[in-house]
């Protein structure tokens, strides 16, 4: 069960029925395994984040596992998390009213649970027009991960 606190965190208390998110990735990991902070971010060289990102859209975890760097098979976890939530600021209010993307982070682990292994990705072209706009925002200056 996920409760909502005044401050837009979220308290995930155990239950059977634990909200389940979706983490895109080219990790290869196990059910049971965790994803935790201190890895290097997929979009930027050599900074590693205070945050472990999720969504709770296939899309979204989608589109994070085609813009994940390495060389590994893009891959789609199921995972819970292990503490409290928060809506990702990279991407609420600041570029999107509300969170329509269902886009959070933690500082906590969040468990793998399942793998999503069958999905419809995008096509090369638009994959690298995606890459190519956030290179341009990165030479501007305006594509920061708030973390």
């Amino acid at each position: 069960m996920t409760t909502e606190k005044s401050n837009g965190t979220q308290n995930n208390i155990a239950s059977p029925f634990a909200q389940t998110y979706f983490h895109g990735t080219k990790a290869d990991l196990k059910i049971g395994d965790f994803i935790r902070v201190g890895f290097n971010t997929n979009y930027e060289e050599n900074r590693k984040l205070k945050h472990v990102y999720v969504s709770a859209t296939l899309n979204t975890a989608i589109l994070g596992a085609e813009l994940a760097s390495g060389n590994g098979r893009e891959r789609i976890y199921l995972v819970e998390a292990t503490g409290d939530i928060e809506d990702d600021p990279n991407v609420t209010d600041k570029k999107f009213p509300g969170n329509p993307t269902m886009s959070y982070r933690s500082e906590h682990p969040f468990k793998v649970v399942g793998e999503v292994t069958i999905w419809q990705g995008r096509t090369t072209e638009q994959i690298q027009a995606i890459k190519d706009g956030l290179k341009k925002l990165t030479e501007q200056g305006v594509n920061v991960i708030l973390d």
